[in-house]
This record gives C-alpha cells, sequence and structure tokens, in this order.
C-alpha cells in the first residue's frame, strides 16, 4: 500500500484509502497531492472506517464521489463472463499481468466475497440456467468446469437451498455492484423485479443477505438481469438530477404491516420529507411510530423505496442504515433538483 501511494497507482483505487494525519484527510491511493511520510499515513479497508476515524474526504481526489473499477478488474471480469466454465488460477492471473493477492483484496473488500467464489457463483448461476431450460444434468456439471457430479451437487444445494434436480422449484436472485456518488451498491433482482438495493459498507448487510434469501427462497449469485440494467440506468439519472421517480419494477416481501410501511415510502414525493409520526398515520396506525423506524431500518431497497425522507419531528435526521452523511447527501441532492 505504501508503494501504491508513492507511485500514485490508480490500480488500487477502492482497494484501500490512506487517511494523512498530518492534515486530517483521506484520499484514494491515486490522489496527487504531495506524498505524506510513511509515519504520517494509517490504512483503512473501506471509505467508512476513515470518516469514523475522524477523516474528512480529500478535495482533491473526492474518495467519496463513487470508485471506477481499475482497468484490470474490467479486463478479468470480462474473461469471466466471457468464459465462466474456465477456471482462473494465479498463475494465469500473474500472465495478466495482475497479482494474485491484489485480486483477493479488491473482491473481498468491493464484493465481499473471494475471486473464487464469485467465479463459482458465476459457474452455477449459469448451470442454473441450464438446468431450467431444458439442459441435461451431465452439460450442467461438465460444461460448467466442474469435475464430478457430487461437487457440483454440493455447491449447488449450498447456493439454492434444493439439489439440480429440482432447479424448477428454486429461484434465483442476482447480484451486481453499482458505483454511485455516495459509495458502491450491491442490487439484486428477480424476474419479478428489484429485491435489494443497498450500499456495500452496511453494517446490516449480512443480515439482509440472509433474510432476502429466506424470504425468496432463493439463491444469491453475481450475474445480469434486464431489472438490473434498468436499474443502473435509473440510478444515474437520479444522481445526475434527471430522475425523480424510479419506473423499474420492484420485488418486495414482509409482513402486512412492512408492506405498508413501504408502500407509504414510495408516496412521499420527491424533494420532501415526513415525520415518522407523519408515517405511522399515513399506514393507519398513530402509536406505532417505533415499528414504523423498524420497517424503515428493514426496507433492503434503498432510495428508490426512499427511507431517506423520514426525518424527527423536531427536523433533525435520524437512522439511516446508510449513515446519517449520505442521507443529508441524498436530501441535498433532491432539493438541488427538485421543480
Amino acid at each position: 500500500m505504501e508503494r501504491a501511494y508513492k507511485r500514485s497507482d490508480a490500480s488500487y483505487d477502492g482497494v484501500f484509502y490512506l487517511g494523512v494525519r498530518t492534515t486530517g484527510i483521506f484520499c484514494r491511493p491515486s490522489c496527487s497531492a504531495r506524498k505524506p511520510k510513511p509515519e504520517n499515513v494509517e490504512f483503512f479497508a473501506i471509505a467508512k472506517d476513515a470518516l469514523f476515524a475522524g477523516y474528512r474526504p480529500c478535495l482533491r481526489c473526492r474518495p467519496l464521489e463513487g470508485d471506477a473499477a481499475p482497468p484490470w478488474v474490467a479486463r478479468l471480469l470480462e474473461r469471466v463472463e466471457r468464459r465462466p466454465d474456465t477456471r482462473i488460477r494465479e498463475q494465469d492471473l500473474r500472465t495478466m499481468g495482475v497479482e494474485p493477492a491484489r485480486v483477493r483484496r479488491y473482491f473481498s473488500t468491493r464484493y465481499g466475497l473471494t475471486f473464487q467464489a464469485y467465479c463459482r457463483a458465476r459457474r452455477l448461476a449459469q448451470a442454473f440456467e441450464r438446468i431450467r431450460n431444458g439442459g441435461s444434468l451431465d452439460d450442467a456439471v461438465f460444461d460448467t468446469g466442474y469435475e464430478s457430479h457430487s461437487g457440483f451437487r454440493e455447491a449447488f444445494l449450498k447456493t439454492f437451498g434444493l439439489p439440480p434436480g429440482k432447479s424448477a422449484e428454486a429461484g434465483c436472485i442476482r447480484l451486481a455492484w453499482l458505483d454511485t456518488p455516495l459509495g458502491p451498491m450491491i442490487a439484486g433482482a428477480t424476474d419479478a423485479g428489484v429485491c435489494l438495493l443497498d450500499f456495500t459498507d452496511r453494517r446490516m448487510l449480512e443480515h439482509q443477505l440472509v433474510s432476502l434469501r429466506r424470504r425468496f427462497k432463493a439463491g444469491l449469485v453475481p450475474g445480469r438481469h434486464p431489472h438490473l440494467t434498468t436499474l443502473r440506468r435509473e440510478l444515474g439519472e437520479y444522481f445526475a438530477g434527471s430522475r425523480h421517480a424510479f419506473t423499474v419494477p420492484l420485488a418486495v416481501r414482509g409482513t402486512p404491516f412492512e408492506m405498508r410501511a413501504w408502500e407509504a415510502l414510495r408516496q412521499i414525493p420527491y424533494g420532501e420529507t415526513r415525520s415518522y409520526a407523519d408515517m405511522a398515520r399515513l399506514v393507519g396506525s398513530p402509536a406505532a411510530v417505533r415499528a414504523v423506524g423498524r420497517a424503515n431500518g428493514l426496507n433492503a431497497i434503498s432510495i428508490v423505496v426512499p427511507c431517506h425522507r423520514v426525518i424527527n419531528k423536531n427536523g433533525d435526521l435520524a437512522g439511516y442504515g446508510g449513515g446519517l452523511w449520505r442521507k443529508r447527501r441524498l436530501l441535498h441532492l433532491e432539493a438541488a433538483f427538485k421543480r
């Protein structure tokens, strides 16, 4: 990391951040500012940790305004998508000019799983589609790079909760990672619609994923989906200020009260706010202020289901899973672009 920031190596952007004790700011490794002495630097895996440590974002490299993937990541993902059945080993990575340690760190930090786990999930997703579309089990096993039926069955069962022979009954949630001006987000979609959109550094994210799998009885695998393509486009338009309402289909599951609370959130106009007491009245339970707050916290589709528009009765911000600084930025953005 020391070598990377001294060289302003942009290929490490998003892999780590550095805080400069003498200035109180934190930067990307590629920042063009004067290089601090090593004894004045500490490193962070994610921007949130630097913020919690008291550092403010650098105005030159703007570490909070999305992390474009380094070029080697795009090449690697393209290779995986082109031939997900082909295993990429450490020697293959070195041949591509990428150190395996860098790949491990980037995927663990950015996606929450190792590169090999990412590749394995892509192979399973491909196999899932083949079986669902009438392909044979043998084709699904060997055409996706598995060497035995037993290994494939074990991996399939662990991911989808059902053996391959019952794949017609299994569900599948495709996951994708999106860059935004407020940091990377993870999105998920079924054929019915988007079911997940959350910041990757949210502390409740792991619980959110477990809950998602249980509610939809579906496996979670990296992949592409038309709903995710639509979401990516509409989210970009939202942050640019040209979109005030989302049209992407949603797939939402919860208790009857949670469903009412989430639907009420979608009725809050762009650029406006409501109090928790207001929301309790809207769902028909004026005394259920705490329950409304809990439902807000369990909302799995940030921004599109705008729980950031709910504030305290006195006007103070409160309770946002992505962090109050993000809530403040979202409200400021909407206020600036409101017609």
